[in-house]
Formats: C-alpha cells, sequence, structure tokens
C-alpha cells in the first residue's frame, strides 16, 4: 500500500446515528493531502509566504461506501491523477483499518473514495496562476503519489 495518512475517529466527527457525518470525510481528505504535501518538502504556509500563492479546492466527486464509527482508525491516501499548469486532480481514498480486523480483510477497507480538483491562484486576487515549478517538479518527481511513510 501506498502512504497514508492515520485518522482516528473521534465524537466530533460523527452525527446522530453515531456514524461519521458524510462531510467529515472531505475534512480528513484535506488533512491527508496536507500532510502529504508536507512529507514533499512543500510548506503550504511558507510557499504562500514565498510566492504569494495558494491552493484553493475547486471540485470535488465523492462515492461513499461504507460507513465508519466511533473510535474506527482511518487511513488516507492521495494519488495525483492530473497535473496540469494552474491545477490538479487528486484520488483519494479513506480506508478502514478497524473494519479489516473485524472482518479479516486482506487490506484495510474501502469506506470512501473521490477526486478533488485543487488550483493554484494568487492569494491577494484569487485569480488562477500557474503552479510554482517547485511543486509541480516535486510532484513529478515523485511520481505524484504518497509513497513516503507518515512520520509525526
Amino acid at each position: 500500500m501506498s502512504y497514508a495518512f492515520p485518522i482516528r475517529v473521534y465524537w466530533e466527527d460523527t452525527d446522530a446515528g453515531g456514524i461519521v457525518f458524510y462531510a467529515n470525510y472531505l475534512k480528513f481528505m484535506e488533512r491527508g493531502r496536507t500532510e502529504w504535501l508536507r512529507s514533499l518538502g512543500i510548506a503550504q504556509r511558507k510557499l504562500r509566504e514565498e510566492t504569494g500563492g495558494q491552493f484553493v479546492v475547486s471540485e470535488t466527486q465523492l462515492k461513499y461506501h461504507r460507513p465508519s464509527r466511533l473510535d474506527d482508525e482511518l487511513l488516507v491516501t492521495a494519488d495525483v491523477q492530473q497535473l496540469g499548469t494552474a491545477s490538479l486532480i487528486i484520488r483519494q481514498q479513506v480506508l478502514s483499518k478497524t473494519e479489516q480486523e473485524r472482518t479479516g480483510a486482506p487490506e484495510p477497507v474501502l469506506l470512501c473514495e473521490g477526486t478533488i480538483r485543487i488550483g493554484w491562484v494568487d492569494a491577494a486576487t484569487l485569480r488562477p496562476a500557474r503552479i510554482p515549478p517547485q511543486v509541480s517538479g516535486t510532484l513529478e518527481r515523485r511520481g505524484g503519489s504518497m509513497t513516503q511513510p507518515f512520520k509525526p
């Protein structure tokens, strides 16, 4: 399996039915993308200070397969599907280690998957801009996937 960011489900993540509220999968994916970029040496605050630009989410598409519950251990993955000059499309999955252990599945069980398009914009104007070469070059060299183990 490629690098995956671990997340545990807390009370604040669940709804009245005791399962993870559907919108929280987007939060989990955001954390996973941020940590993935950080593991590649791309610190978003520093990048904004140095370049005057930032990433913004412009499109999401998700499919939910199974629910997750309080205390479940999850893994969030990300892989670049398409790298353009001003945006990229990232494929992400949220997997359950807890469900893997419950069912005896050979791998963590898929809960949610989707694609997220993030665009690079000028932070002051929010107008689209070219992704800085240090970011696009890093993503191209790494093959666009989370392949390094997470180290907190």
